[in-house]
């Protein structure tokens, strides 16, 4: 997890890389990732033709590459983006590539300290998971969903275990889709598998899993629940627990189930998306009652609010207390905060971002090609050239605030009481 406590927090502004400088010396400038305390911006460069680096500030990693994309920073704030070198694919940690190459490589992920990297690869018309630069020694015929347990000592991915031809009708229905996990894949094969997901502690995974043509239900360690589903959407372990949860279809509508038994009483034409508060005690997810109006239901009580495009995942805040959704109505982006949508309208609205107390949400919007921070439904900050999500200091009193500006990117710490001051 990042460690906010180590930023610098004194109220002020600071350039930090002056990105027209940047793409003066170089013949492309790809997309822009600011680092989580924003004392870094990285960006994929063309160096020459066919030639590409990572410029960080004013500086760039020494390695060049025939491609460079997918930049991310880890947790402990690392550098990484996935690299080409000689036609294979590889993972490249603050410039030093891994040892190994494949085919190609992709979706990277993190474990919550940022110690372990996962990603998933390609090699001779095989597939199967790198952790940490070393590739597990089974590989399939495909593989897809990929997951690490929040301390990275265990990597898992859905599979598939044997081969298919085109048509074998009774082959797929025999199953060929599985879960590795540390590159050992269960036993039971099932015809689909999606959304490996780890319990809190590392010791149990589940993962959705199509037992027939309409037929689903969640598998924890390769043993489905006994009870079958018209359908079934992505699980969740309720913190410190053993209890795994999911949206499910049953009798042509949907509820929760909780170790295979539903748990709310209301139906909903739609259910998924759902989101645990810290502490596992509480539930919330996206809902419908109706076509094409979508809501918000927590802990099985439906907002009165409803918006006719979508509603994003909702956002418990640190205490749980709150429950905050970005949702988007007659084509306009906004916020819904405990069942109490913003006034304002934009052209684009990111993901709310309570603040530690969970008193004060934030969110970064778009009006006008233009971005700002609104904070609890008004204007907070200016409007700039390009931003990234605020991120509140831990106390809750400052907030940092990551934007370009007439081609500069510039950190700003801001007192959350007063904003701006102009």
């Amino acid at each position: 997890m990042v460690n906010r406590e180590t930023w610098d927090w004194n109220n002020g502004s600071r350039a930090i890389c002056d990105l027209g400088a940047l793409e003066d010396r170089f013949d492309e400038v790809h997309e822009l990732t600011a680092s989580p305390d924003g004392e870094r911006i990285a960006a994929p460069v063309l160096t020459a033709p066919d030639t590409f680096s990572v410029a960080v500030n004013d500086q760039r990693w020494e390695g060049e590459f025939e491609k460079a994309w997918h930049l991310a920073f880890t947790p402990d704030g690392r550098l990484t983006a996935l690299v080409r070198i000689d036609d294979e694919w590889t993972l490249a940690i603050e410039g030093e590539p891994w040892e190994d190459r494949w085919e190609f490589a992709w979706n990277p992920i993190f474990s919550r300290d940022g110690s372990v990297i996962a990603v998933q690869i390609k090699d001779n018309m095989e597939y199967t998971v790198a952790v940490n630069g070393t590739a597990w020694e089974k590989k399939f015929p495909s593989s897809r969903g990929l997951a690490l347990s929040p301390d990275g000592k265990r990597a898992a991915a859905v599979v598939q275990v044997e081969p298919l031809a085109e048509a074998d009708v009774f082959g797929f229905f025999e199953g060929t889709w599985s879960l590795a996990v540390d590159g050992e894949p269960w036993e039971r094969k099932f015809i689909n598998a999606y959304g490996p997901t780890f319990s809190e502690d590392g010791e149990r995974i589940a993962a959705e899993v199509r037992l027939d043509i309409c037929e689903y239900t969640l598998a924890e360690d390769s043993v489905p629940w006994d009870n079958r589903f018209g359908c079934i959407w992505e699980p969740s372990y309720r913190n410190g627990s053993s209890h795994l949860l999911a949206p499910v279809r049953v009798a042509g509508s949907w509820t929760i189930a909780e170790n295979g038994e539903p748990i709310w009483a209301s139906r909903f034409m739609q259910l998924w998306n759902q989101r645990l508060s810290p502490d596992g005690s509480r539930i919330a997810a996206v809902a419908t009652t109706s076509f094409g109006q979508w809501s918000v239901v927590v802990d099985d009580r439906l907002w009165k609010s409803s918006f006719d495009d979508m509603v994003l995942p909702p956002v418990f805040a640190p205490d749980g207390s709150r429950v905050a959704a970005t949702v988007r109505s007659k084509g306009r982006w906004g916020l819904a905060v405990d069942d109490r949508p913003w006034t304002e309208t934009f052209d684009m609205a990111w993901d709310p971002i309570f603040s530690p107390d969970g008193a004060r949400v934030a969110a970064k919007v778009e009006r006008d090609g233009r971005f700002a921070v609104f904070m609890d439904g008004r204007s907070w900050s200016p409007w700039f050239d390009m931003l990234w999500d605020p991120i509140f200091s831990p106390d809750g009193t400052r907030m940092l605030v990551r934007a370009v500006e007439n081609g500069t990117l510039v950190r700003h710490v801001v007192d959350v009481a007063t904003g701006f001051q102009s």
